[in-house]
This record gives C-alpha cells, structure tokens and sequence, in this order.
C-alpha cells in the first residue's frame, strides 16, 4: 500500500506487478480508483457552465455519451484532464483526477457562483459512490453475466445507470486507462465491496493494483497528469489537440456553383455542422440573423474554382466531429445545397525548393 492524494492505495497484490500487467491484456482485472474525483452538475445552464471550462463540444453530446476533455487556465495550460458525460437523466457526470481534486472543485464551485449571481440555473454534487474499473479483453463476458442490459449495444465512451449484479444505482460507462476494453462502475459506497467480491468469483478476474494501472496506461500511450501534462503544457504541445471539440479549419471540394466566403456549410441532411452558442444553429445570432457567421464553425472563408484541378476549392470551419478527410458535407450556394467533401490539403502539390 502506497499514499497517493490523500488515499492510501495498492502498488500491487500478491501476483506482482508484472503477472497482473499481463492478466489484464490477456484475461480481465479489477481496479479500485474509488480515489477519483465524481461531480454531478445539474441545471438547465449545466451545459454552458462544463463550456465554458473545458475545451470540448459538451453540447453535442448525446445522451448517454461521454467524452475525455481538459480543464484549462487562463494560458492555456491544462489544469486537469477528466472525462464528462451527458447523462441520459437530468445531469452531467464528470470523473476528474484524485490529485487534482481539491482546485478542480474550487474552479467547479467559483464559476458555478459567478452564474448563478446572473441568474444561471445550476448546481453541483460531489458524490460519494465508489468507482470499480473492470478492465480486459474478457470483460464484457464477465460483466453481462450481471447485467440485463445488453452490453454489446454500449459503445465505447457511453454510460448506462443500470443494475450490476443485483446492486442497484450503478453508471456503467464503457471507458478505461489500459488500452483495453472495459468499463468504470460507480457504485453505491455501502455495496462496492459486496459487488467487487460478486466479480472476484469469476476465476478470470484478477485484482489489480497502481503499478499495473500506470504500465498499461504507458503502453497505451496515455498522458498520467502531473507527469505527461500539467498547467505549464498546452493541449497542442501534449498531441491532445483532438480535445478540442469546437472547431477545425477544413478544405473542401465540390463540382457545379462556386464556394464563395460566407456560404453556410451544412451536413448531408442539410443541417448546420456549427453552433454559435445562442441556439441558431450555424447562423449568427447577431442582426441579421439569416448572415453566416465567419467566427463559428460552419462557414466558408475562402473558396474559388481551382484552375489546375477543374471544380471548386474552399476552406471553412466545421465542428471538429465534421472534420475527417473524406466527410460528405453539403454546402449552400443560393439557398440551394451541393454537394462538398471535406479534402486533404494543399489541393495542389506545393513544389517548394529544399536545398540537398
């Protein structure tokens, strides 16, 4: 037993460090991190409170999924990183580092009374249950054995509040530090124990310990805070710049009308891939409201037909989720939609001269 944030927590258990690294790639392992941070954020504001934190797109979460995303300051420098879910009930569930517990409540708890003093609806509750990581390629086997939800259709980063082994009011998400397949239960503190030792039955199941923890998170290149990243390290020197779920700058090509600036970009279904935060989708919410806004995802900023290639070329923003090569996007060319594909760039080779 080693401490760690206040926690007094196993380095490993009988089998070692390496054993259990090995069982839990192979076969399946249990992990207490009950010393994880867990915030509930209610309100109808609760969205716009987690934005104006974290870097990710909170608002385009379904219900049910989660995402990891990171707490910054004001330099932007990453003040933790945690995993925030919307909830299928009427809340946010956010799971934040033991280590970084105490200023990330104090940040929670600061912005949450500066909206509330204008007005705002939200509230927060730190809660008490335990946190149980069922982490291996065996995992699902294992676990559906105690569920009557059907683990197949939990995809990866996406949360139930479900029955685990006849214990009641446990939120199964689908998530892990190894690499592997897995899922965290927050569980009810009176009956962790009750439902570590209903998984510890199984054969396959090996309890597993920090050692463990941190060279399988290695091996899966996984950034340990306060190692890998902290407030002096910025997501785009971290390589986590995928974080960012507000925008992305994207190229686009398409046949038939120009791209000019200002077009809206749209989805295939003809919906906007942006939101400017005041409910009008891809559209600015300042007078008049029917003008593109150039500082929001969903906007063309240039674009002209390409000379060397024959159809159109444009670059614009979309949310970061629209942004992967290939994307069959749509693009609004005097109120009608064409067709756009989101596009390696440079369009054209660049043949710039490098001395040998």
């Amino acid at each position: 037993m080693v401490p760690f944030a206040g926690w007094s927590l196993p380095l490993q258990y009988e089998q070692g460090h390496l054993q259990s690294h090995l069982h839990t790639r192979r076969h399946c392992s249990l992990f207490d991190v009950t010393h994880m941070l867990q915030t509930r954020v209610y309100g109808r504001d609760r969205i716009r409170f987690m934005e104006s934190l974290v870097v990710g797109d909170i608002a385009e979460l379904k219900p049910g999924q989660g995402t990891l995303t990171l707490l910054t300051n004001e330099k932007g420098g990453i003040t933790d990183d945690l995993i925030v879910t919307n909830t299928s009930e009427d809340h946010l569930y956010v799971v934040s580092n033991a280590g970084c517990a105490d200023k990330d409540l104090a940040i929670f708890r600061g912005r949450a009374e500066e909206l509330q003093a204008t007005g705002s609806d939200v509230h927060l509750e730190v809660s008490d249950n335990a946190l149980l990581a069922l982490q291996g390629p065996s995992m699902a086997r294992v676990l559906q054995a105690g569920l009557s939800d059907d683990l197949a259709k939990l995809s990866f980063m996406n949360s139930i509040s479900t029955t685990v082994f006849g214990v009641p009011g446990c939120r199964v998400t689908r998530c892990g530090y190894t690499g592997e397949d897995g899922v965290e239960i927050s569980v009810p503190t009176g009956r962790a124990v009750e439902l570590a030792e209903r998984l510890l039955d199984v054969p396959d199941v090996w309890l597993a310990g920090l050692a463990a923890r941190d060279s399988l998170r290695l091996e899966a290149g996984l950034c340990l805070y306060g190692n890998d990243i902290d407030e002096t390290i910025t997501p785009a020197e971290a390589g986590l710049m995928w974080t960012l779920g507000r925008r992305k700058r994207v190229g686009l090509t398409s046949v038939g009308p120009p791209i000019r600036p200002h077009m809206a970009i749209l989805g295939p279904e003809g919906r906007p891939v942006g939101n400017c935060g005041h409910g009008r989708g891809g559209w600015c919410c300042q007078p008049p409201l029917t003008t593109p806004c150039p500082h929001i995802p969903g906007t063309v900023t240039s674009g002209c037909p390409s000379p060397s290639l024959g159809k159109n070329i444009a670059m614009g923003y979309v949310e970061a989720v629209h942004s992967r090569v290939g994307t069959e996007l749509t693009v609004e060319v005097r109120k009608k939609q064409h067709p756009a594909l989101v596009t390696k760039m440079p369009f054209v080779p660049t043949q710039y001269y490098m001395a040998k």
